[in-house]
This record gives structure tokens, sequence and C-alpha cells, in this order.
């Protein structure tokens, strides 16, 4: 939890190394996964890995509890799945409600969630700054309100809620696509290769909408009073395309998306070639 968030703020407490890419070229490499929990656990201790880890838990139990209190007011049971014996109007049908439905829940709980998601990026992002100014649930939950208000519990929720909703209509209309048009019905293993399509049609959307994820974790500590939130690491942003615009423009869109081989952001002219 807390090594991914500092590196998506841009927190880069160790130098990078020379190494070679696949092509035998000399390429500096950030510290990965190992080195940084090493250092982490050398500044806080093994406890500094988890840090953010209580409201995280409250956020996705809160979560769970919302998504089956809507499957509640809608039973699954009144929705039609998709079947084989479909025409392709129908099939189509069926996935548009289908994922409509998923929507709704995925929606519900992004809202009721997002407060205690937001006080469990700032627990973690406080190791960059070595701060204490969230240190509890309940104290930062009187903090927040106090400081911003109400919509304090709600900055960066909306690029959060529209990453997933691009997410959800891509990855299912992708693999009814694929499952419909791509897969021969006469090939013997065409039942289980439409099992995993969904699966990893969900890994490549991932990919291309994790930018919102960044962004909507970036602003829920943007301007916040931690020293994360703040230059050098960012500006002060206005509204989430700010914060967008700010990082496409630097090349940084998909900051922190890799935990284990990270390019450093630097020329290739700074190396000497062999």
């Amino acid at each position: 939890l807390l090594m991914g968030f500092v590196l998506q703020v841009g927190h880069e407490p160790l130098p990078p190394t020379v190494g070679r890419n696949v092509l035998g070229r000399k390429v500096l490499y950030l510290p990965g996964f190992f080195t940084y929990a090493r250092h982490i656990v050398e500044v806080d201790g093994k406890r500094g890995l988890f840090r953010g880890l209580t409201p995280r838990l409250i956020s996705s139990t809160l979560s769970t509890i919302t998504r089956g209190s809507v499957k509640k007011v809608f039973p699954l049971e009144d929705m039609e799945h998709v079947s084989n014996k479909d025409d392709v109007k129908t099939s189509l049908r069926k996935v548009v409600k289908e994922t409509s439905h998923e929507m709704m829940m995925q929606c519900a709980s992004r809202v009721v969630s997002h407060p205690l998601h937001v006080i469990s990026m700032r627990c973690m992002v406080q190791f960059v700054g070595r701060e204490v100014k969230y240190s509890g649930v309940f104290s930062a939950i009187g903090r927040i309100f106090k400081e911003e208000g109400i919509l304090g519990f709600f900055v960066g929720l909306v690029p959060r809620i529209l990453g997933d909703v691009i997410f959800l209509w891509c990855c299912n209309l992708l693999a009814h696509f694929i499952n419909t048009y791509a897969v021969d019905d006469n090939f013997s293993q065409a039942s289980v290769i439409r099992s995993y399509t969904k699966f990893v049609m969900g890994i490549a959307v991932s990919m291309l909408t994790y930018p919102f994820l960044l962004v909507g974790d970036l602003m829920a500590v943007n301007n916040c009073g931690l020293r994360a939130g703040l230059p050098p690491y960012a500006p002060a942003f206005t509204s989430w395309i700010h914060c967008w615009r700010y990082l496409s423009a630097q090349g940084q869109l998909f900051r922190g998306s890799s935990l284990l081989f990270r390019r450093a952001p630097v020329p290739a002219a700074c190396f000497p070639i062999d």
C-alpha cells in the first residue's frame, strides 16, 4: 500500500542504478519493490509498510456492504444473462444491461467508501514529510471536516468514478465483441477461451485507465497541508483536469504503475554508448 502510493506522488528517496535493457544499452533504473520495502523498514520499521491500512480496510468493508445493499434493491435474479442461444442484438442488449447494473453498484460503493480512501492516502503519504497530522481514523475525520468541510472527503472522487465507468464499459464490451466475432464456436476450446476473455481484457483496460486512478489519488492529498501534496512534488491543483494536464505535460500519467522495472525519466544522451 504505502510503497505504491509514495511512488505515485513522485517521492524517490533512493538514487537510480545503471543497468542494461534488452538491447544491451545502458539505462538508468529506479529502485523497485524490494529495494523500497527495505528502505521503508529501515526508516519506519516493519510497521511502516502498513501505514493507512486501517482506513483502507474500513473503506473496502464499506464498499462491500454497499454493493451488497445495491444487489438487494436490484436483485441479480432479475437480470438476463448472455446465452450462446442469443442473437447478436439480444446478447448486446443483455451486456449493456448487465454493465449498467455493475456500473450502478460500483459508483455507489465508490461514493460511500471514498472518504476513508482519502484518509488512507493521507496517512500513507505522511511518510514523505515525516508528518503526524493524520494519526487515526476519527481524528482524521474531524480534521478534514474542520479544515475542508464535507467536500474534503470527496476530493479525487470524480476521476476515480470516471475510471471505473470507462473500465467497466470497455472491458465488458470488448470481451463481448471478441467472444462474439473472434472466437469460433466450432473450436473445441471456445468455451474456455471465452471464460478468460474478460479477465484478459480487464488487465489491458486497467492499464489504459490507470491515469484516472493516479489523478484521483494525487487530488486526495493535494494542497492538504502535507509535504507530498505541495511543491516540489506537485503544484496546488485547482481541479483534477489541471492535475491531468500537468502530469500529461510532464509525461507522468503512468507514474507509479510499475513497481519492478522502472526506467528513470532522463535523456538517453546522458549515457555513454558502448
